[in-house]
Parts: C-alpha cells; sequence; structure tokens
C-alpha cells in the first residue's frame, strides 16, 4: 500500500484531535449504548452510501474502513484539510438517515427499544435535539508510519474475524478487506 505522507508526524495522536489538517487518520466512532443497529441490509447501505458521497463530493480519501453491528472504522484523509468537518458532515447526515430509516421500518422488531436508548442519549447531551445516534467522540489517531498504518489496516480488516462473523477478513461485504485481497469491494477506495 503506497501512501503520500504530508508532513508526517512523529506522535500518532494528540488528545485526540485532528491536529493535522492534512493528516492521515485512523476513526472509530460507535453507536450509543453500543446499540447493535447495523444488522439488515437497509442500514449498511446508509452508511456506505455516505461514505461513497463523501468520497466523491467532500474530498475524504477513504484508505479503509469496515462497519461492524455497532461502531465504525475508518483510515481516511481530507483533500480539503478539514478532516473533523467532513467527519462530522458525514456523522450528522448517516445520523438522521438511520433514525428515520429505524422509525419507518415495520419489520423493525427492535424499533422502540432502539430509539427509546437514542432519545435517552439525546436528553444526556444538550448539543442534542431530540435523539442521538453516534457517540460524540471519534478518538481520531494520526497515522505517521508504514508500521502503523500496517497495523490499523489489519485491526480494521480483522474486526469482524475476531468478532466470529467471518473466516477471512474479505468474506466480510462491509469493508474494504476485499479490494486489499485483489477483488472490488461495494464502495471505492483510495489505495495509492
Amino acid at each position: 500500500m503506497k501512501l503520500h505522507f504530508v508532513r508526517a508526524q512523529k506522535q500518532m495522536s494528540r488528545k485526540y484531535k485532528f491536529y493535522n489538517q492534512e493528516g492521515l487518520y485512523f476513526v472509530s466512532f460507535a453507536v450509543v449504548y453500543w446499540i447493535d443497529v447495523f444488522t439488515r441490509e437497509a442500514y449498511f447501505q446508509i452508511v456506505t452510501d455516505s461514505l461513497a458521497y463523501c468520497r466523491k463530493h467532500k474530498g475524504m480519501e477513504i484508505y479503509a474502513w469496515c462497519v461492524m453491528p455497532s461502531h465504525v472504522h475508518l483510515l481516511f484523509r481530507s483533500k480539503e484539510n478539514n478532516p473533523s468537518t467532513v467527519l462530522k458532515d458525514f456523522k450528522a447526515h448517516t445520523s438522521k438517515q438511520m433514525q428515520k430509516a429505524i422509525a419507518e421500518n415495520v419489520q423493525e422488531s427492535r424499533k422502540e427499544w432502539m430509539l427509546w436508548l437514542m432519545e435517552r442519549a439525546g436528553l444526556k447531551n444538550s448539543n442534542v435535539q431530540k435523539r442521538q445516534f453516534w457517540q460524540q467522540h471519534n478518538q481520531p489517531v494520526e497515522l505517521w508510519s508504514p508500521a502503523v498504518i500496517e497495523q490499523k489496516l489489519q485491526y480494521i480488516h480483522n474486526n469482524p474475524v475476531e468478532a466470529g462473523f467471518v473466516s477471512e477478513p474479505h468474506h466480510w461485504k462491509y469493508s474494504s478487506a476485499l479490494d486489499y485481497s485483489g477483488g472490488k469491494g461495494i464502495i471505492d477506495i483510495d489505495l495509492d
């Protein structure tokens, strides 16, 4: 994997903020209360469509990604040097779309429970008007060496294996592992 380093930092992170606007970052973010929301194709599609949109229209360079039932991992950089804004926009959009999809899904047996938990999380957060979908912290870690990039890449792609969902990383449909195994994943990524 070839990645161009721009002003490489010798520290991986500093209190979980996007200090280097040109940096390559590993981020993980979870649904409130770690709810296993991503269990239906329609829900996964909201996230993958939004990632593809951010890549095409918002300057998000995506090098690796994985959507798990309760959380998302990304290895990304912002072409516009605004990683915080791009991630905030992605999370705001997917939050609204996911809440709407859950509320309108007549087959969702856990609808009331999930929406209640999201309302409960929203009541605890003064920045939220009604419901909160994503936990607020992203814990961005700036990646500054090929060894650290490889470690995070393996972590992202092995997440579904460690969880027992698949036996090989490239068998998980909702990640970029297939792209790194010679195949074509469901969204385009930036391999070089």
